[in-house]
């Protein structure tokens, strides 16, 4: 399993390239949906700050602090999760989740508002980082397909979030290319 500097480092890679390609885009460009059921690029970069900022890094967080939540009722990793870990990333396969008002993201307000969010991502992640080198490994908290992970786990999984999601950005602007 890949160290959480090593990550971070990827992590600050992944964001990079995806500043680079907000640059790239207008607002008309940023809210283009291949269908009413597909995302934006913008819809997906609100996906990935948000999913970082209130989910994993929140589930690191109470790892970190070893509330009730994180003991022993959290369960096992599953196949699934285990397999990742061990891959070091998600399969290059399709994710679709139905439209939903708590799942689908709206629509970015300006590139600013993700080029901030991002940013803000990669600063939590670096003040996350060194904290973890202090947690109980025994903390955990359920993810709804991997099972119980641990704060290293939650923030790797950050990591290799941001890498799965470049397949998507990279159909989005096949799309825009096409449609541009």
């Amino acid at each position: 399993m890949r160290n959480t500097a090593e990550a971070l480092l990827a992590f600050e890679a992944t964001v990079g390239r995806y500043l680079v390609e907000l640059e790239q885009l207008d607002m008309e460009q940023l809210r283009a949906k291949p269908s009413e059921e597909e995302w934006s690029i913008g819809q997906m970069a609100m996906h990935l700050i948000q999913s970082a900022q209130f989910m994993h890094l929140r589930n690191v967080d109470q790892c970190l602090a070893g509330d009730e939540a994180t003991f022993g009722n959290a369960g096992e990793k599953t196949a699934g999760g285990t397999d990742i870990f061990e891959r070091g990333s998600f399969p290059p396969i399709r994710i679709q989740v139905p439209a939903s008002p708590q799942y689908t993201p709206q629509q970015p307000e300006c590139v600013e508002q993700l080029a901030e969010g991002l940013r803000a991502v990669v600063e939590r992640m670096k003040r996350t980082e060194v904290a973890l080198s202090q947690v109980h490994e025994g903390n955990r908290v359920p993810h709804p397909r991997f099972g119980a992970l641990n704060a290293r786990e939650w923030f790797l999984l950050i990591e290799m979030h941001y890498r799965h999601h470049l397949l998507q950005l990279e159909r989005l602007r096949d799309f825009l290319g096409k449609n541009g």
